[in-house]
């Protein structure tokens, strides 16, 4: 994505600058064709998963694979491989919405997500030709599928932990595996495996095993709470001969591939949730309209519609954030050679630039996701917990995501890492902006007042970037290089992140709406957006709060907390009145609305 300047807009930048409605994109841009795709995908869904939902999620293996191969026919499996090797080679908005649309078939649409994220991708980007030309029309196809394989049992967020050693053999044409992994998605009926493990027990690498190689054996399936309709198993190397064209990359740069892959994998993520809390609202909205209780649906109680405004507004911020960071993706990929041997490389490498927004994508949406299913419960009370429902699924199935690619601790940690990273390196001016900040934080703050659409919701989000600031560059002043070891202030700094860029995606999103239909058509995205903001600035407010405490005591912090006051000043809106015409809104639709 390019900013007013037309240059790139850099990872993590949108804590100190301002960006512009029109450069984001948003789901009111798609295209025909990504309309077609999602349609593709929803009618596929529709036809030839839901009817064999239960079936599906008697853990199936044959009709899974028969399934995932009629995705394939479709070209649902090929949308990150490029056409020269059987894929379609889509923009990542498009990929992005047959993701989200294939949320709806649950279990499956984790073996497929696993299958085309990150089981294929390691191959599209870190493939040598011969590889890609092996593997890949084979997997867009569906005719192979395949699986990640990074867990151990003694290492899961310390990847690079792994105890699985690989040792080249004495004729110098294979490598023998060693070890074993846990937790592998597509397990049971997968037939390429990206596993990493160590050359010589210290050289973290990746290699491409095949089911078919000697030694290579799959445990039992895991008794899992939820997704129970994909396969998750064990998987055990004893003395595995990989030949040595299946090194996948360079030897000892395995953590290149894996943390690359993640970064994608975290922002799939976020869409799949995103499809999910979809589903979830169409229900809940639903049975809330055929529930009776005293004599009248449920759906007109103010409480049972407050939980259909809240799940819609959050739902409305994810759907922003999540097309937001697909286009930035996009944009930083649209100029690169796809014919350069390294090509794949250098998509990787525009992917890890927006690895701190993918990051964020991953926790929002996995904790929206979650919040929405159950209060979807909630709605649906007794019933929500019997499997008579489908709503009782979503909530089992939901609680993965917070574990899945990086549990949502790590990437609270990384959020704020990545980002100093990036000040340390001179790529963004974030201790400048922070000085800079100071004198400012020193004045008396006016009273104001704001009569635009948006304008006083757009003042909280400059004043929350300038609370980060001030907590930040404390932090960083405070603790220096010793800053990774203050593992709760590096989550409440997170926290004031993923809500600043919660919060301009939802303003952006919705002034883009107004520039392009007016404010008559855009009066619910509106309504959702202040809410939104006005909420998520308190929250602002409660983290850099409790930053503060930990960091200063005595005047200090009596200081600190002054100036906190002052940038945190708010008159709030009738939030009740608000969401009593978001909930009509949505219980008329009978589904999500923007």
């Amino acid at each position: 994505m390019l900013d007013t300047k037309g240059t790139k807009v850099k990872g993590g930048s949108f804590i100190i600058d301002d960006v512009e409605a029109s450069s984001v994109v948003i789901p009111e841009d798609f295209v025909e064709e990504q309309r077609m795709m999602m349609e593709t995908t929803r009618d596929f869904v529709e036809g030839e998963v839901v009817p064999h939902d239960e079936e599906i999620e008697k853990l199936n293996y044959e009709l899974t694979v028969k399934l995932i191969r009629k995705a394939g026919e479709l070209g649902l499996l090929g949308s990150d491989v490029p056409e020269e090797y059987g894929g379609l080679g889509l923009d990542k908005v498009s990929s992005t919405l047959i993701n989200e649309t294939l949320a709806q078939a649950s279990s499956f649409a984790l073996s497929v997500g696993a299958h085309v994220g990150i089981g294929t991708l390691p191959i599209v980007f870190f493939g040598t030709p011969e590889q890609k030309r092996k593997y890949l029309p084979a997997l867009a196809a569906g005719e192979l599928i395949a699986a990640y394989c990074l867990t151990e049992p003694t290492s899961g967020s310390d990847a690079l932990g792994a105890k699985t050693t690989a040792k080249l053999s004495e004729d110098g044409q294979h490598y023998i595996l060693n070890g074993s992994k846990i937790f592998i998605t597509n397990a049971g009926f997968a037939d390429i495996f990206i596993v990493y493990a160590k050359v010589d027990g210290k050289d973290f690498t990746t290699f491409i095993v095949e089911r078919e190689m000697e030694g290579f054996t799959v445990g039992p399936e895991e008794k899992k709470m939820g997704i129970k309709g994909s396969s998750t198993c064990p998987i055990f190397f004893e003395d595995v001969k990989v030949p040595v064209e299946n090194v996948l990359g360079e030897i000892g740069r395995g953590h290149v591939i894996a943390f690359n892959i993640l970064n994608i994998g975290r922002f799939k993520l976020g869409a799949g949730c995103l499809g999910a809390a979809k589903e979830a609202i169409e229900l809940s909205s639903k049975y809330a309209n055929i529930r009776t209780q005293f004599g009248k649906p449920i759906s007109a109680f103010p409480l049972i519609g407050k939980k259909l405004a809240e799940m819609n507004i959050r739902t409305y911020v994810t759907e922003s954030m999540v097309y937001r960071t697909s286009g930035l993706i996009d944009a930083s990929m649209k100029d690169i050679d796809q014919n350069r041997p390294d090509s794949g490389q250098l998509l990787a490498k525009s992917i890890a630039e927006y690895a701190l927004e993918c990051s964020i994508n991953k926790v929002f949406a996995s904790e929206v996701l979650d919040f929405v299913a159950d209060e979807g419960v909630q709605i649906h009370g007794g019933y929500g917990f019997t499997q008579e429902y489908k709503i009782e699924r979503i909530y089992r199935d939901s609680r993965i995501n917070r574990i899945f690619e990086g549990t949502n601790e790590i990437n609270r940690l990384l959020i704020p890492g990545t980002l100093v990273k990036k000040a340390m390196k001179g790529e963004l001016p974030l201790m400048q902006k922070a000085q800079g900040l100071q004198a400012e934080l020193m004045q008396l703050v006016p009273g104001q007042t704001f009569e635009g659409t948006l304008e006083h919701e757009t003042h909280l989000l400059s004043m929350a970037k300038k609370v980060f600031l001030m907590i930040g560059g404390l932090a960083v002043q405070k603790y220096a290089m010793e800053l990774e070891k203050q593992q709760e202030v590096l989550s409440n700094l997170a926290d004031v992140m993923i809500l600043i860029y919660a919060m301009e995606s939802a303003l952006l999103r919705t002034r883009k709406i107004i520039s392009k239909a007016g404010e008559g058509k855009a009066a619910n995205a509106i309504e959702m957006t202040k809410v939104y903001v006005h909420e998520a600035f308190d929250d602002v407010g409660r983290f850099a709060k409790e930053a503060l405490a930990t960091m200063e005591s005595g005047d200090v912090l009596r200081t600190q907390l002054s100036i906190l006051k002052k940038l945190t000043r708010n008159t709030p809106i009738d939030a009740v009145a608000v969401k009593r015409g978001i909930a009509a809104r949505v219980i008329g639709a009978e589904k999500y609305i923007v």
